[in-house]
């Protein structure tokens, strides 16, 4: 069989796959964030952290609930990190260094999982299992949280109120998460990755010495890690390496996490609003524009020229003979259009096209189908940019889902889309102006800049996967890029939550033979383009002068 059509075929089974969770999960999601009724163990969770669970909330005081429990979470993991030397189960390693701590602090709870670390060489046991990997399943649920409350505010009429914060937080660890990632951590297990809490091995006698193993609970971390698209790896090389990733049956079914819950989502936003039409709509763009850029990926990755790509049949460089370049194609694009971050491949290693296209994908703001939760909310965003756009074409006020967009909602929607643009431009440039950031680049020239555009696209983003020639590990990459983390992922909320709010409070108004039908093709056709206008106005100057300029020539 030809690496091309086994690509291909494992593409085909992928959507076979996703096809058939898609109706089960999303109405699943729809039922857990509708219902009134509490499991006992949320009870006991409620009690624990004195929250009243059916207390409903404007988007202010949802907010606060947002920003206090991430805000505690960060502060939580960040001192965990710096009494490491002190806990047991830490293999002898010592406490993390402030910057760093900081910086994977704020990349744990902003569901980033950017990594300027060796995991196996800098985490002890109780740092990867109490620390990072609660905060894949918290993280998570916070976006899904937001998500939600959006939802709502299209759903709800004559009311500010958006539901409770920590219903929706502990409803979407207990109900969704933690099942799906019990039973896939049995199936990553049963296709051979390790789950153990064991200490460090010497193993094999190699040129200069023996080599050091790890143990850890890593299947468990594995599938929540991309489950709720976060993307820290229990090992440095992350998802390419055989104790987390073992074989081409994992690495299909970890694609299939990824994806799974962002894609079920827009089901869920169809039965909360009652149009399942509006959700299939959003499918259609989400699906559009992931199946065209792994379609692009796959081209560019398998078409490279020369005696090297002739022999290997394709750009095989950084990739993992287990997987080839189809499957390696697939993970990448399906890891950066999500805010997942986790790789099985170097990206830094794609021809010069293939690493524009996971720039791009991250850029788009990873809306397709995105981060769990972040990843639907981003979307309506862009719906709400889109509709406004066709209102202008047409001179009539735009209408979404039967709300009108005024002054106010357009506001809140322009900020949403411009707070990552300036930190990923901004840092950028701040780092060409100094002197100390550039030393930093493994390469010089396109590549060089595209490291480093690379890191803050990744970082703002909240995506966490890296070009993997930059040494971030500074003082400047740690503090700069923690901070754009912070605000990339929070700052969007804020304006999500303020146009929930405001969503909420208006009067549906009724459908006429003027409104435009956002249920129809021809607005899927118009979001797709309203994407692709203003990621491209905003990004193409740094895309031309770094993987377009190495591309065009190689």
């Amino acid at each position: 069989m030809s690496p091309v059509l086994a690509g291909i075929l494992q593409l085909l089974a992928l959507v076979v796959a996703l096809g058939l969770s898609y109706r089960p999960l999303g109405d699943h999601m729809a039922k857990v964030y509708s219902s009134e009724k509490h499991l006992k163990p949320e009870k006991w969770i409620y009690k624990a952290i004195g929250a009243n669970p059916s207390v409903e909330m404007r988007w202010p005081a949802y907010l606060r609930g947002v920003l206090a429990f991430s805000a505690v979470s960060v502060l939580f993991l960040y001192l965990l990190q710096r009494v490491q030397g002190s806990l047991p189960g830490s293999l002898g390693f010592v406490s993390i260094d402030p910057d760093q701590a900081f910086n994977t602090a704020a990349s744990f709870v902003a569901n980033t999982n950017w990594q300027s670390y060796y995991g196996e060489q800098a985490m002890g046991h109780v740092v990867q299992t109490g620390g990072l990997a609660v905060q894949n399943f918290v993280s998570a649920a916070v976006g899904m949280a937001v998500a939600v409350a959006l939802v709502r505010g299209f759903a709800r009429s004559r009311t500010g109120e958006l539901g409770n914060f920590w219903a929706d937080l502990v409803r979407g660890v207990v109900r969704i998460l933690l099942p799906i990632a019990v039973v896939g951590a049995l199936v990553l297990v049963a296709c051979g990755a390790i789950q153990n809490f064991s200490g460090i091995h010497e193993v094999g006698q190699f040129t200069g010495g023996t080599q050091q193993w790890n143990g850890g609970a890593v299947a468990s971390q594995e599938v929540i890690k991309e489950l709720g698209t976060n993307g820290g790896g229990y090992f440095n090389a992350n998802s390419a390496h055989p104790f987390e990733n073992p074989n081409g049956l994992s690495n299909l079914f970890e694609i299939y996490l990824i994806l799974v819950i962002p894609f079920a989502l827009t089901r869920t936003f169809g039965r909360m609003v009652g149009s399942l039409k509006q959700g299939y709509a959003i499918l259609g763009t989400m699906v559009t524009i992931w199946i065209g850029f792994t379609a692009l990926m796959m081209w560019t990755e398998f078409a490279g020229k020369g005696p090297a790509f002739e022999l290997a049949g394709g750009a095989m460089e950084g990739k993992e003979t287990r997987f080839g370049i189809g499957a390696s194609a697939i993970f990448s694009v399906a890891t950066t259009l999500t805010s997942t971050g986790a790789v099985n491949s170097f990206h830094s290693s794609n021809t010069g096209f293939g690493g524009g296209i996971n720039l791009l994908g991250m850029q788009l703001g990873e809306i397709a189908p995105g981060g769990v939760g972040s990843g639907l909310y981003g979307m309506l965003i862009m719906a709400i940019i889109a509709v406004f756009i066709a209102g202008l074409m047409v001179g009539r006020t735009p209408e979404y889902l039967g709300k009108k967009i005024g002054t106010r909602e357009i506001k809140f929607a322009a900020c949403y889309i411009l707070v990552t643009p300036a930190l990923v431009l901004g840092f950028t440039a701040a780092s060409f102006v100094l002197d100390t950031p550039a030393h930093s680049m493994t390469n010089s020239g396109a590549h060089g800049f595209s490291e480093i555009l690379y890191a803050f696209t990744s970082g703002a983003n909240n995506n966490g996967s890296a070009f993997a020639g930059l040494n971030a590990d500074t003082q400047w990459f740690n503090s700069t890029i923690g901070i754009a983390m912070l605000l990339g992922r929070f700052l969007p909320m804020v304006f999500v939550l303020a146009l929930a709010g405001s969503l909420a409070e208006q009067t549906p108004v009724p459908e006429t033979a003027g409104t435009l039908r956002t249920e129809k093709p021809l607005f899927t056709g118009l979001l797709v383009g309203t994407i692709m206008i203003i990621a491209g106005l905003t990004y193409f100057p740094a895309l031309a002068l770094g993987p377009l300029a190495e591309g065009l020539a190689a």
